[in-house]
């Protein structure tokens, strides 16, 4: 699928609404507007495909896995800085690298509208491919079951940053005031989870085996990843026997020899990889929207604008472990040599930039060739070692973890009891998945966060940093059908 993003113009008519002269959060058209003509063009295996790939198109945008997600994502966290320099705060990451952050900063307006836009063109999708009857039967249920995994993806992120949620279920009606109420009212948090998990076994029941795609469509959503999501879907709710069981089905992966080669051109989609949103770097070809290049480094010497820099509390953590392999792959240092020659010198402004968003070939370019790494085989052991650990299967769960250690090149564990393993396993997440999206969130799930922000300089108020505000525009148009989270 990397080289195979296909927006056919009928679909265009369907999906790039998104910038209208209305101010509602949703990338909504009603299904009125797509006219039988529409409907016949799409009434074939290339028209069914390309509204799936719709979706994976969204996920390229700047407001759904770029800058602002970065910001969400890492920026809050313990292992990056604001970065760039002391005078460009980047729209407001310095607000996010503070956690002085309020419902009005732009970031939270973009994670959520990106999102909800991402779940239109599923629930779209979902609405015609039946429709689609010129199309191969077997290609509609494939593609329904990426629909629904993508949709499930997209709710995961709200629910983790924002708790309960508006669930949309299916494209609304202009006009229709049971609609309308739907976009506007949140559900709970359980209520969000139990429709994620539910896309994911109806997601499971229908996709094929990741060795079943091929050329343009390797990349897909997978069985394999929708156990795996399902997994971690069930790590943040604490169903431990529900993570053991699902771990056990993401089956035909392996961990990657060499750790730095994951995040090379070359190691994209292989042995280890389960999910990764795809880019394409060049003039008029689909990258994550400036991914790339507003991580790279800035200054005399550099290509990029400079933002989240790997903080010092992360090189001290890779320091510490004596982890050289992890920290050389996840850090560029300056003067230093990248794996492709290219020389890093003493005059770029940060000294730790993000070496996992570095593209070789586009370097500076809008549009690079960097995928993000979302769920990787070593991210299946480590929670199946959490989950067994937590059951007080402490032996049992100890050799997954050291599976991921020593593919580091690190020793064996020595924690032996179910505290120390605990530790073990939450800092071997750290140290394996740093920038790839997830260390805020595990440390808001593991009741980390108020000590490691305190330990980066950063006050985490409890009751109400757990969760992000839900942004000022969808409380103003909501106009009391939904509670802003506490504290803000």
């Amino acid at each position: 699928m990397k080289r195979y993003i296909i927006l056919v113009s009928t679909l265009l008519l369907i999906t790039s609404t998104t910038q209208s002269c209305s101010n509602d959060f949703l990338d909504v058209k009603p299904t009125e507007q797509l006219s039988t003509q529409d409907l016949s063009e799409l009434n074939n295996n290339v028209g069914a495909e390309s509204l799936v790939t719709a979706i994976y198109a969204k996920f390229l945008d700047w407001n759904i896995s770029s800058f602002a997600w970065i910001g969400v994502s890492s920026i809050t966290s313990d292992d990056a800085d604001k970065g760039s320099s002391p005078g460009d705060a980047g729209s407001d990451k310095d607000l996010l690298d503070a956690l002085t952050f309020t419902a009005t900063t732009p970031s939270f307006k973009d994670i959520w509208e990106g999102n909800y836009q991402a779940i239109n063109r599923a629930n779209q999708a979902l609405v015609y491919l039946p429709q689609l009857t010129n199309a191969d039967q077997s290609l509609r249920s494939r593609l329904t079951g990426e629909a629904k995994f993508l949709r499930a993806f997209a709710y995961f992120t709200l629910v983790r940053s924002y708790g309960g949620v508006p669930l949309v279920d299916h494209v609304p009606v202009a006009g229709n005031e049971n609609d309308r109420l739907m976009t506007l009212t949140r559900k709970s948090k359980e209520e969000v989870y139990a429709f994620i998990e539910q896309d994911l076994k109806d997601a499971i029941a229908l996709l094929p085996n990741k060795t079943a795609y091929t050329g343009n469509n390797i990349g897909r959503a997978s069985k394999g990843a929708a156990y795996a999501l399902l997994a971690k879907v069930s790590l943040y709710q604490k169903k431990w026997q529900q993570v053991i069981d699902n771990c056990n089905l993401v089956t035909g992966y392996s961990l990657t020899p060499d750790f730095a080669e994951i995040y090379k051109i070359t190691g994209e989609n292989n042995e280890e990889s389960i999910f990764e949103i795809q880019g394409k770097g060049g003039l008029n070809l689909p990258g994550i929207q400036q991914y790339s290049q507003v991580q790279g480094a800035r200054g005399a010497g550099g290509w990029g604008w400079g933002f989240n820099t790997p903080s010092q509390s992360l090189v001290d953590a890779y320091d510490a472990e004596g982890d050289t392999e992890r920290r050389n792959a996840t850090i560029i240092f300056r003067n230093s040599v990248l794996y492709d020659g290219r020389v890093i010198p003493a005059t770029v402004e940060n000294p730790y930039y993000n070496y996992k968003a570095y593209s070789s070939a586009f370097t500076g370019s809008d549009d690079s060739d960097t995928n993000i790494r979302y769920l990787r085989y070593s991210e299946v052991l480590l929670m199946k070692a959490e989950a067994m650990n937590e059951l007080g299967q402490t032996s049992s769960a100890i050799p997954f973890l050291n599976q991921v250690r020593n593919r580091a090149g690190l020793a064996n564990t020595t924690a032996s009891s179910q505290a120390n393993v605990r530790t073990a396993i939450w800092k071997e997440r750290r140290l394996e998945f740093a920038f790839e999206h997830d260390r805020w969130f595990d440390l808001v799930r593991t009741g980390q966060a108020q000590a490691a922000m305190a330990a980066n300089g950063k006050t985490f108020v409890v009751g109400k940093h757990e969760l992000f505000p839900l942004p000022s525009s969808f409380m103003l148009e909501s106009n009391g059908l939904s509670n802003q989270n506490p504290g803000y």
